[in-house]
């Protein structure tokens, strides 16, 4: 019988994945996420999502399953025209401090958010790249702090969740909102039929795109 094997403890994306409808099992990877020297941002996530799928599959009895693994990253522009190749990743924050800093850089600019996802099946692996381009608000300090006694941003690439419903860091984005989250579902969904796994929900009860707009002061 052919497994689907998600290579990701995250509980995000374990979440995204079971409003598809399917059965997973989830296997997390292991493997080194340094980025190699001038290695661009957009082959660097490539290169983790095959590696984490590899590793996984490594690890199976069965020839027979399927591995989906995902990795995202936050890319800040290297200048003012906006993000390319040549961008920072804005990783996992270390502590406390480094929230901040990388919640203050982010403070009313664009970047974008990166996702790789790898299928990887008996007979062939799949990998696409999904990019949404998002807005943050002008957040005030106080609010900075706020989140993260939280301790909410601690486990995410750029220090923020998008669904967080206190701080809702984001003023706008353009692209796939599941992919902002960690697992874009609208490049998956055909991904899976591709190599037999069909979901049986087709809208994963996640809005693809929603309205967001920035809080007036009021708000704050």
């Amino acid at each position: 019988m052919t497994r689907l094997i998600l290579a990701s403890g995250s509980p995000r994306r374990r979440e995204l994945l079971a409003s598809l409808g399917v059965d997973f099992t989830v296997i997390k990877s292991d493997i080194d996420e340094t980025q190699h020297p001038g290695e661009p941002p957009y082959d660097y996530v490539r290169r983790l999502s095959l590696e984490k799928a590899a590793a996984v599959a490594a690890k199976l009895e069965s020839a027979s399953d399927i591995v989906l693994a995902a990795d995202t990253v936050v890319i800040l522009a290297a200048d003012t025209l906006g993000v390319t190749e040549s961008g920072e990743i804005l990783g996992k924050p270390a502590d406390a401090d480094d929230a901040r800093a990388i919640l203050r850089r982010l403070r009313g600019r664009t970047h974008v958010v990166c996702t790789a996802l790898t299928v990887r099946a008996p007979d062939q692996t799949l990998t696409e790249l999904t990019r949404t381009t998002v807005l943050m608000r002008d957040y005030t300090d106080a609010e900075i702090d706020a989140y993260i006694a939280t301790g909410d941003p601690f486990d995410k690439a750029g220090a923020y969740a998008i669904q967080h419903e206190t701080f809702r860091p984001v003023a706008q984005i353009e692209g796939s909102y599941t992919n902002v989250v960690g697992l874009p579902l609208e490049t998956l969904r055909p991904m899976l039929s591709a190599v037999g796994i069909i979901p049986r929900s087709r809208s994963g009860g996640f809005c693809a795109t929603p309205t967001l707009s920035p809080r007036s002061d009021a708000d704050r």
